[in-house]
């Protein structure tokens, strides 16, 4: 039971960090290149994006890894005396909350209200800058949640390896 849940460490190590290039990239670039762009051709490019993101590799990474952080928090709840559990628990909860709650409650609804409204009109421009001022805020969670939960988890695959 060991190394399965060693090698799940490694394999959610690497997954937490793949999910926090990709938020970072938005949060870095993407989004403000969108938002460079202007009306109607920035908002356009984002609402495609939105749309063929989850016709990607990107949701089975972002649906497994959620599931699989979410299995080892509760084997890190079962055994919380054994080495690496409080990293364990801290880095698995901080994904499930940090980045998959937040996506599901706040960039999600923001992304369905973007593909509704219309890039022409007086509202046009205030939606726009709205969205993505709020979207851009929640993405910058989304990024740190990952990147904390790498490191913790990878803390704790070290801890738990060092103690066998």
């Amino acid at each position: 039971m060991e190394l399965v849940i060693n090698a799940l460490l490694g394999l959610l190590v690497v997954a937490t960090a793949i999910m926090a290039g990709v938020y970072f990239c938005f949060s870095a670039f993407v989004v403000r290149s969108l938002d460079a762009i202007g009306l109607p051709a920035g908002m356009a490019a984002m609402q495609s994006i939105n749309r063929l993101i989850v016709r990607s590799a990107f949701l089975p990474l972002f649906f497994a890894s959620t599931a699989l952080c979410a299995m080892v928090f509760v084997v890190g709840w079962l055994d919380r005396q054994h080495a690496g559990a409080w990293p364990l628990l801290m880095g698995s909860g901080l994904y499930v909350a940090g980045m998959f709650a937040v996506t599901v409650l706040r960039n999600v609804p923001l992304n369905n209200a973007l593909d509704a409204a219309s890039a022409q009109g007086d509202e046009a421009r205030e939606n726009w800058r709205r969205y993505m001022r709020a979207w851009l805020a929640w993405n910058h969670v989304r990024t740190v949640s990952c990147i904390l939960s790498s490191t913790c988890l990878l803390v704790a695959l070290v801890q738990r390896a060092q103690a066998a």
